[in-house]
């Protein structure tokens, strides 16, 4: 037996264990030997393993129209889409029922309270981060959507406490490489899009098969419209957190196809791109910006040498 819970703060089980892992004394960690090395020689150590997960039903996602309706609201479904002209790409973040937009904030939502969580689990362990993040997403079995972020969380002895611990998913190696170079993670960021497109009968045509070696640029409007939409929603979420850039670890880009809710017997195509990354700036400046670029003075390979040689006349 668990009890009530709000959704607020840390779930009951949660911490408990986080009480139990501070009164053992000892860690766990989803580390590698290679990762526990490299974190420990930038002045880190891991103090434990820490997990947010959230379970969503999945509701009204949106998209119930047709993009290209939407654009051309004078069409008639009994007209021929030739008379149309061409369609065009709608993303989420355009608004409008169309446009999945309700998805997507369900799907930002969702993974944001599941890294806040295992943020507020490093933050009882008296960590200043977490490292190596795995955020995943899956079918729940009583239905809905599950949700979790996992990691390990670090800290650095004698620091002071973080106003709100960072998250990283880099691997421990990626984290120690930035640490010597001057750089820390700020949190990590997310881009998602979900484009759709009606088959129009451009489209329709350049995808036949007689229409031979061909681009469809119906279908690389939807999938450059898409990217290009998730990263300028990326782009914001590093802006919010004040962060200079960001280093990318995933992007994730999964088609689908569905039957035209507004012209019997046509097809919508949809695009969904997610963007993995975590957000970096400085906190001393790079002491490899003062390293002189190495100059090669000696080849090491004698048949080089040898030709080199024979170029100046010295065969010998």
């Amino acid at each position: 037996m668990t009890e009530p819970w709000s959704g607020q703060e840390l779930p009951p089980a949660a911490a408990a264990r986080m009480a139990e892992i501070r009164a053992s004394g000892t860690w766990g960690s989803a580390l590698s030997t290679d990762e526990f090395a490299a974190i420990r020689s930038t002045g880190f150590e891991p103090v434990g393993q820490v997990l947010g997960a959230a379970v969503y039903n999945v509701g009204y996602t949106g998209g119930y129209g047709c993009p290209s309706y939407s654009y051309f609201g004078s069409f008639s479904r009994f007209q021929p889409m030739m008379q149309v002209g061409y369609g065009q790409t709608a993303v989420s973040s355009s608004g409008g029922n169309a446009m999945y937009g309700p998805l997507v904030q369900t799907m930002y939502a969702a993974r944001r309270r599941a890294i806040d969580r295992m943020v507020a689990e490093c933050a009882a362990l008296g960590g200043h981060g977490v490292v190596g993040v795995s955020l995943t997403i899956g079918q729940f079995p009583a239905g809905g959507l599950e949700f979790k972020a996992i990691g390990t969380a670090v800290r650095a002895p004698g620091a002071p406490p973080l106003r709100q611990p960072f998250t990283s998913d880099l691997s421990g190696q990626d984290f120690a490489k930035l640490i010597a170079d001057g750089v820390v993670p700020v949190g990590l960021v997310l881009g998602i899009s979900i484009g759709a497109r009606h088959d129009d009968w451009l489209t329709r045509g350049q995808s036949r098969w007689g229409a031979g070696n061909a681009e469809v640029t119906g279908y690389t409007d939807l999938v450059s419209s898409t990217r290009h939409d998730a990263r300028d929603e990326l782009r914001r979420d590093v802006a919010r957190h004040g962060a200079e850039g960001v280093v990318i670890q995933r992007m994730d880009l999964r088609i689908g196809e569905r039957e035209c809710p507004a012209q019997e017997g046509a097809r919508d195509h949809t695009a969904e791109v997610t963007i993995i990354g975590t957000a970096i700036t400085h906190f001393r400046r790079s002491e490899r910006a003062a390293e002189q670029p190495s100059l090669a003075i000696l080849s090491l390979d004698p048949q080089r040498r040898q030709a080199a040689r024979v170029r100046l006349g010295q065969n010998r």
